[in-house]
């Protein structure tokens, strides 16, 4: 099976959890042939041959990024003073980003598989961008598979929680298992 985990980063940290990610589904089926690819580098080309598409992005203000947002977070979104962090962006963070890539996505092909994530901060209230994903890949006829699942944040530029990590490569795993039931073949 070809598999394409296609992520938006700002700090890495959304980076992170999309390489567990693609670990954990090749330690669950080494036989799978899986790519990680920025949204910048995820052609339409390198798409259409994936069997399975697991898509992720920060959420930014409760949802999906924009191009406003990205700005905002890169730009510090405010912090000052000697408790701020500077992490470095990650290359091309500053767009266009996984809502833009979404919106130019072709339709997919019969029988292709999603599964979506993102990473939030821990506030009850802090919303999320992968149940957005997941909807807009089921309108481009994908069959989400799996429940969106978020990954935790410290901060808005990380680090990333205690054990997400792991976390991610478990789910990895799980979405590996899912593909190699014969009602997903």
């Amino acid at each position: 099976m070809d598999v394409a985990v296609v992520y938006e980063s700002l700090f890495g940290n959304t980076r992170d959890i999309a390489e567990a990610i693609a670990a954990g589904i090749r330690q669950a089926d080494p036989a799978a042939r899986v790519t990680v690819l920025r949204v910048a580098e995820a052609g339409p080309g390198q798409v259409a041959e994936a069997g399975f598409l697991v898509v992720g992005g920060p959420t930014h203000i409760m949802r999906m990024s924009s191009g406003r947002t990205r700005q905002m977070g890169l730009q510090g979104n405010g912090k000052s003073g000697k408790d701020r962090r500077r992490a470095e962006p990650e290359p091309g963070a500053a767009g266009p980003g996984v809502r833009e890539w979404l919106a130019a996505l072709p339709l997919a092909r019969p029988g292709a598989g999603a599964a979506a994530f993102d990473t939030h901060l821990r506030y009850p209230l802090a919303g999320g961008a992968a149940r957005p994903i997941a909807r807009q890949l089921r309108r481009d006829g994908y069959r989400v598979t799996a429940k969106a699942t978020g990954f935790l944040v410290d901060d808005a530029e990380g680090p990333l929680h205690e054990g997400e990590r792991e976390r991610a490569r478990a789910w990895g795993a799980t979405l590996a298992a899912q593909l190699a039931a014969p009602t997903h073949r």
